[in-house]
């Protein structure tokens, strides 16, 4: 059975991000299982400082008041997401499977892991600085709650996190 590298998104990947999680493993032949989390309970405080850290006032103010995409509005977002990312995978020549998963993917990440010959996980998200630095990111949960190698790199960047 092949090894599966478990790949949790919170966006679209873009090429070069699919360049960076093939590049780690060059030469070897692996499944990759994309999560993407229909994302509709942001955190408050978490989202507004990220939102007026990159400039987005109106965002920020959006959040503030409570606005936050429907549960059928965040499905529907990573289904486009997911479906996008396997079609990068394909352009680049490697097949992919994925699944949406609920808003907290923990669990979904857990069970992914249990039901299967898992590597490894690679998440790849943007910066959050509240998150990020108080090691409440979805790659630092991972790290405490699973016993696999969890790697975090940023979208669009070869930084990791």
């Amino acid at each position: 059975m092949t090894d599966t590298i478990l790949v949790l998104i919170e966006d679209t990947l873009a090429p070069v991000d699919i360049e960076h999680l093939l590049a780690l493993h060059e030469g070897e032949v692996l499944d990759y299982h994309v999560l993407v989390p229909a994302d509709s309970d942001r955190p408050l405080l978490a989202t507004v400082i990220d939102n007026l850290g990159l400039g987005e006032l109106g965002d920020a103010f959006d959040r503030l008041r409570g606005k936050e995409p429907s549960v059928r509005e965040a499905k529907a977002t990573a289904d486009e997401q997911l479906a996008a990312t396997l079609a990068e995978f394909a352009a680049a020549g490697r097949e992919a499977s994925g699944e949406v998963v609920d808003d907290d993917p923990l669990p979904a990440l857990r069970a992914a892991a249990e039901n299967g010959d898992v590597r490894e996980i690679a998440v790849v998200t943007y910066p959050h600085a509240y998150l990020d630095t108080l090691h409440r990111d979805w790659a630092s949960r991972a790290r405490e709650e699973l016993e696999l190698p969890v790697l975090h790199l940023y979208s669009g960047t070869s930084e990791l996190g």
